[in-house]
């Protein structure tokens, strides 16, 4: 019995422990970032088959350079995380794991994650990888506190794996990473303002200021999601314009924009909660549609 009980108990220590490692790096964040990185890659016109080794390990190393971002967001904002409900399970903030943990395990998985992609791609998207790193977790991150201008900047880290996604399979800066990364990037700002909407009173007790009006949610914000959702329409024609993907994604782009853009209105217009959550959800099911259909439609 003691043998079976011994047993159990670190059975269930390493199982939490890897629950633990799941929460430091965001999974589904990272996920969601890396999908977009893969998708690109594969959007370059010289990837012109599915080569499963290659996309894996591309999927391997960006998980591990943003789960690397990640962790040091957490080890960073350890105190903050506790006191807001939505972040103060997380492992360094509730005490499960210490700050040195977090960053030992964000410098291994960096290097390793950064070292991989210039070993199987090349080194520049392995320098953007770094770059968008340190612009996440230690420009973004501290000034989050500071200015709603950190939204501005937080643009960058997160839609810089579209760019890298193309470099590493393109091993240029084309025109069509950046269109990639300007698609990714517009669509930033309605999603994210949304998020800061429903978690408004969290981020208010903690100080951080993601909202464009110093005032909260007011209209001017909603005002702010209407433009950049409107933006996005033009920005989503430039894959077909850039002969990059076919006239089908382009009107598949056009619906999933104009969807977005009644989303927004219907926040400016009614002002709640309820309206962001549904540009919030909304925006989620956005981006995989767009990325898949430029993906499916792509032109060699």
């Amino acid at each position: 019995m003691t043998d079976n009980n011994t047993t159990n108990s670190v059975s269930f220590k390493i199982v939490s422990k890897v629950k633990d490692y799941f929460q430091l790096i965001k999974f589904t964040l990272s996920f969601t970032v890396v999908f977009s990185c893969v998708v690109c890659y594969l959007m370059a016109p010289k990837v012109v088959d599915y080569d499963w080794k290659m996309i894996t390990l591309l999927f391997v190393a960006g998980m591990l350079v943003t789960g690397s971002a990640n962790a040091i967001n957490q080890a960073v904002e350890k105190d903050t995380d506790a006191l807001m409900k939505r972040t103060k399970t997380r492992p360094v903030a509730a005490g499960r794991m210490s700050a040195k943990e977090a960053y030992t395990f964000a410098l291994i998985a960096g290097v390793v994650g950064s070292l991989m992609i210039w070993y199987y791609f090349n080194l520049s998207a392995a320098l953007v990888s770094l770059f968008s790193l340190f612009l996440y977790a230690y420009i973004y991150t501290p000034l989050k506190k500071i200015n709603s201008v950190s939204v501005l900047i937080g643009g960058f880290p997160g839609a810089l794996p579209c760019l890298i996604g193309w470099v590493a399979g393109q091993d240029d800066f084309s025109a069509g990473g950046w269109i990639l990364f300007a698609i990714q990037f517009i669509w930033q700002f309605p999603h994210f303002w949304a998020i800061a909407w429903v978690a408004h009173s969290d981020y208010t007790k903690v100080g951080f200021k993601l909202l464009p009006s110093a005032k909260g949610p007011t209209k001017f914000t909603a005002l702010q999601a209407v433009m950049y959702s409107v933006l996005m329409i033009p920005i989503g024609i430039l894959p077909y314009y850039f002969n990059m993907a076919g006239q089908l994604s382009l009107w598949i782009v056009l619906v999933c924009n104009l969807f977005m853009v009644v989303q927004c209105v219907r926040l400016y217009k009614d002002m709640d909660v309820k309206a962001a959550r549904r540009v919030m959800f909304s925006s989620y099911i956005y981006l995989p549609i767009v990325l898949l259909a430029l993906l499916a439609n792509k032109i060699h």
